[in-house]
């Protein structure tokens, strides 16, 4: 990529420390600890901070440039939330501390607590899970204990639409519950027969997904509902599409039984790296005895002069703690920020902006790209990358030529129902202008598929690393330090 390694401008003698005359006794270590050589590269600061600065220009994120991953809502994260995430009060506590020490962080995960409660419509909510999937764990291990608790073990049985989040079936087997695939109809809806059949005594559950992958809402969504309560199963949400709902629907109105949230896809908390992430989850009033231990609460009710003392509670029928501690709190200061900076009123305009956005942008490619769901969309929408007269390009060869117009490719071959996938999401967080011109990308792209195909089956062609060899590279990976160059792939 050229840039060299630390070790390649390396020069003996050169230091970029000094370090500090110890403040203790010196001591000789023990001859079987020594070496004759530390093979550390010697280097001036400035050469350091130039390297990782030249290093560091090469990464793509949101503060760059756009991200139109679909399902993953890749918004901007505003540094207000870093702020006050790095406040010593925040930033320098510790679990462990007596209550009495942390009455603002507990009062804060509290006052999250009731935040997510009353946007989600719900009884009850758990700050606990470390992610969306965890949250998606945690929920459907509390559909079970639900369940067990009144003596209804034969219900071992989870459907999940085939436009569900593709880490839904995963979640139900660990969790030992069967899954069955319920289909979409011919609009991408959840298809209405199929359930029925399925709505039977052994029916835990239905994991619902709405906005749907598809990023759709389900036209059907009460009567889907109706159905599996009438067969005495629970409704799991999936709310990682939140973002579209804000302040215009709330889950639990529609009778949603548990949902968990995403707080880096709905309440701009950094993905950074893969985590720390936030899935809280949210349940019905039927439920909240079973949330996992503990949870914020009020031991001590205050007055007028006096705050309330806050303190961790434990549900009479918790399905116990999915977490060590109490979740990721620096997560939760964010997303406390983010709710607190917008209010009501803003929250509701985020979706607004979002599904506007994304409608937009379908506007603009939909006569370009084939839509396999011709429908308003809310917050994402899916095309096809492919033309029967460009029969050799594929969705994937579209998404490394977008790199070349310096766009992070959208989310490819998600979801599985439609053929050669572009997912994509624009958020509420991006302008027209970038709108414009990722459609005029797309658009030149599929120009190119038909000119000159071979454009986009060698791209990219500008990035520092190249198109990769995928299946080499996800099965010989190479997960140690300071290899030599021939040993990389």
């Amino acid at each position: 990529m050229g840039e060299p390694q630390l070790s390649e401008i390396s020069v003996a003698g050169r230091q970029g420390i000094r370090y500090p005359e110890p403040d203790v006794p010196r001591f000789d270590l023990p001859a079987e600890f020594q070496r004759d050589e530390l093979p550390l590269p010697e280097i001036s600061e400035l050469d350091v901070i130039r390297h990782y600065t030249r290093l560091s220009q090469l990464n793509y994120s949101i503060d760059t440039g756009y991200y139109p991953l679909g399902s993953c809502t890749m918004k901007y994260n505003p540094k207000i939330n870093e702020d006050v995430a790095r406040l010593p009060g925040f930033a320098f506590s510790h679990p462990l501390q007596p209550v009495e020490t942390v009455q603002g962080n507990l009062a804060l995960m509290f006052t999250l607590q009731e935040w997510l409660k009353e946007i989600g419509g719900f009884a009850g909510v758990t700050l606990q899970p470390a992610a969306g999937a965890h949250g998606e764990l945690t929920g459907v291990l509390i559909i079970r204990a639900y369940h067990q608790a009144r003596g209804d073990d034969q219900r071992n049985k989870i459907l999940i639409p085939d436009s569900a989040h593709g880490t839904n079936p995963a979640t139900s087997a660990m969790s030992g519950m069967r899954v069955v695939e319920i289909k979409s109809d011919e609009r991408g809806n959840i298809d209405l027969e199929t359930l029925r059949a399925e709505c039977d005594q052994s029916l835990a559950g239905l994991m619902l997904t709405n906005p749907n992958t598809l990023g759709l809402f389900d036209e059907h969504v009460e009567e889907v509902i109706r159905l599996v309560h009438a067969a005495g199963g629970l409704v799991y949400g999936d709310g990682a599409n939140m973002n579209a709902l804000l302040g215009i629907v709330r889950p639990g109105d529609l009778g949603i039984d548990v949902l968990h949230y995403n707080l880096h896809k709905t309440f701009s908390t950094p993905h950074g790296g893969g985590g720390p992430g936030s899935g809280p989850v949210g349940v019905a009033k039927h439920l909240v005895d079973f949330l996992p231990s503990p949870i914020v609460g009020i031991l001590e009710e205050g007055d007028d002069d006096i705050p309330p003392l806050y303190g961790l509670i434990s549900p009479s029928k918790s399905i116990g703690r999915m977490k060590a501690f109490h979740g990721h709190f620096g997560m939760m200061v964010r997303a406390f920020t983010y709710i607190a900076m917008h209010g009501p009123d803003g929250l509701r305009k985020i979706a607004e902006h979002a599904v506007l956005n994304a409608n937009y942008l379908l506007a603009l490619l939909k006569d370009t790209y084939y839509l396999p769901y011709d429908r308003v969309c809310m917050h994402e929408f899916v095309l096809e990358g492919r033309w029967a007269d460009a029969p050799d390009i594929h969705a994937l060869d579209i998404a490394k030529r977008l790199m070349d117009y310096k766009f992070h490719p959208p989310t490819n071959y998600f979801p599985l129902i439609v053929h050669e996938a572009l997912m994509i999401e624009p958020t509420e967080t991006e302008s027209k202008e970038t709108l414009d011109s990722f459609a005029d990308a797309l658009i030149k792209i599929a120009g190119e598929a038909h000119t000159t195909p071979e454009l986009l089956k060698e791209a990219p062609h500008i990035t520092p690393v190249g198109r990769l060899d995928e299946v080499k590279a996800a099965k010989e990976l190479v997960l140690c330090c300071g290899v030599s160059a021939e040993d990389q792939i």
